[in-house]
């Protein structure tokens, strides 16, 4: 199946178009429009700093359904003695720049590019984007950022300084998301890190209709 070339026209090919790996478009912009086009369609985009922009849709897709978390037993431990602090779009702009700093396993590099940081942060500014922090004191040592859309999360990176930092961040956001009736958080990828938090695979088609019924 060719993969489909992106102009400057404000359009994505249908996800069933995506090659097995499920990418499905290059090229086209960062634009607030074109990113929110994107994720309720969704598409995410994924690529390196040399790249252009790369769109993917996969399938199965990667999620965790909130009502679905597992906490171990050393995590709710944490949580009951809260060894850190948890706050929401307090230092947004610090979060992904973090994220894009997080050396990770079987990664020369980083994804979070400038561009990246520069489009998330419009996001954010928009009220699309946010972000969670833990705190130790007033050092920030763990977080995630990601999109809010309807009862809809999609989790974009997450990084910590400190053992379980950004476990503990999660799963305070996961419980929070519960209490807000959150359908589904998008996971995008698969982790065995999340897989031990409740994240499963799930098909595409299923995925979509959650999306379309739920944004």
């Amino acid at each position: 199946m060719p993969l489909h070339v992106l102009t400057d026209q404000l359009f994505f090919p249908p996800v069933d178009e995506s090659a097995p790996d499920g990418l499905l478009a290059i090229g086209g912009d960062l634009s607030n429009e074109r990113l929110l086009l994107a994720y309720r369609s969704g598409i995410f985009p994924w690529f390196n700093e040399d790249e252009p922009p790369l769109w993917w849709s996969p399938d199965p897709r990667f999620v965790l359904f909130p009502q679905e978390l597992y906490v171990s037993k050393s995590m709710q431990q944490l949580l009951k003695h809260r060894i850190f602090k948890i706050t929401k779009n307090s230092a947004f702009t610090e979060v992904i720049r973090n994220c894009g700093r997080q050396k990770r396993k079987g990664q020369d590099g980083t994804w979070i590019t400038p561009e990246i940081e520069e489009a998330y942060t419009a996001l954010h500014r928009l009220g699309h984007a946010v972000s969670v922090e833990a705190w130790q004191g007033t050092e920030l040592v763990g977080g995630l950022y990601g999109i809010r859309m309807g009862k809809f999360f999609f989790g974009e990176s997450m990084f910590a300084k400190v053992s379980n930092a950004s476990k503990y961040a999660f799963i305070a956001f996961v419980q929070q998301l519960q209490k807000e009736e959150v359908l589904l958080i998008d996971c995008q990828i698969y982790t065995a890190h999340l897989k031990s938090l409740g994240a499963r695979m799930i098909e595409r088609n299923v995925f979509i209709k959650l999306l379309n019924e739920n944004l």
